[in-house]
């Protein structure tokens, strides 16, 4: 039985005590059902998207979800308690009054003792999931090893994360603005299977391909689920990431590098480095772009929390 409950409190340290973790009732009562749940980042609604677009793709997202046969579960942080599963006026919450923190694994207990709120990464996510007992997760793209590696060794927590135990998470790829073949390279040390969504080609998030071969495909949910049931069964105590192409090319690479280029100069001079600077390249790629990473962006999302709907509900069928 997974570690979760929904009266979970903690002495506070000037007096009384609050909740620090809370699972929605219908996410309880699916769980305890064998019912298939999807996780849902809440960082893409605060630091991957502009308002109010934000808002209406996490909202999207979930609908989607539903409707694929799954329920969602949105996680953050909101006031300093672990929720896993956020209501309409929460997500608007987070999206309207952009004073959530950026919240990696290891801000979790920071952003709770301050009785904060927080925005979750990808591998913060997974984390809280694999708590309550949801093994799939849907995302855009995930973090990596970033270009100038050489210089700062930034590497993202999301992939250690991955290494640490069971998960499908369901992404495009890391994100195009990563080095790509470092961050492949890593999650091969690091043990996490990657699968290719009806491909043999890493998606790189705005864009189907990348040149770079990735080593196993699936062509069905069903078979993405039986590799990871079979991965439980042999006690093999690592993530499955799920790489599946987004709909469509998004824009020319031949356009997109030199507004990469244009963006990590710019944070370079500003000194932006660390967890602050993936969004503020998100940020200023869709300055650049005039829009177009945004709707490439939430076409991914949603296509990413579809896929993820169909396995989760595939692994309840094994």
């Amino acid at each position: 039985m997974p570690y979760y409950t929904t009266h979970c409190r903690i002495k506070a340290r000037k007096g009384g005590d609050f909740l620090i973790w809370e699972v929605k009732k219908e996410i309880k009562e699916a769980l305890e059902a064998n019912q298939p749940v999807v996780a849902l980042e809440s960082n893409l609604i605060t630091h991957g998207l502009p308002y109010p677009q934000n808002v209406e793709v996490a909202l999207l997202a979930e609908k989607v979800i539903r409707e694929h046969g799954a329920l969602p579960a949105t996680i953050a942080i909101i006031n300093g308690t672990v929720k896993i599963g956020l209501s309409e006026e929460e997500i608007h919450l987070l999206g309207n009054k952009n004073n959530a923190l950026k919240v990696g694994l290891r801000d979790i207990p920071v952003t709770i003792a301050r009785r904060e709120n927080g925005a979750l990464t990808s591998g913060a996510t997974l984390w809280c999931a694999r708590k309550v007992g949801i093994e799939v997760l849907a995302t855009g793209g995930i973090g990596g090893v970033h270009r100038n590696i050489d210089q700062s060794l930034d590497i993202s927590n999301d992939l250690l994360v991955l290494s640490e135990g069971y998960g499908i998470v369901v992404c495009s790829g890391p994100k195009a603005i990563l080095n790509l073949e470092a961050t492949l390279e890593l999650l091969e040390t690091l043990g996490v299977i990657v699968v290719g969504y009806k491909t043999d080609e890493l998606p790189a998030f705005y864009f189907r391909s990348s040149g770079i071969r990735v080593e196993v495909s699936a062509d069905s949910a069903g078979e993405i689920a039986q590799i990871y049931r079979i991965a439980k069964e042999l006690s093999i105590n690592k993530s499955i990431l799920v790489t599946n192409p987004p709909p469509k090319e998004s824009w020319d690479k031949a356009e997109f590098e030199p507004l990469l280029k244009e963006a990590i100069e710019e944070a370079r001079s500003l000194n932006i480095k660390g967890k602050a600077l993936t969004p503020y390249l998100l940020g200023k790629l869709a300055q650049l772009s005039k829009g177009k990473s945004v709707e490439a962006n939430a076409s991914i999302i949603l296509s990413n929390a579809t896929l993820a709907a169909k396995i989760a509900k595939k692994l309840k069928e094994l």
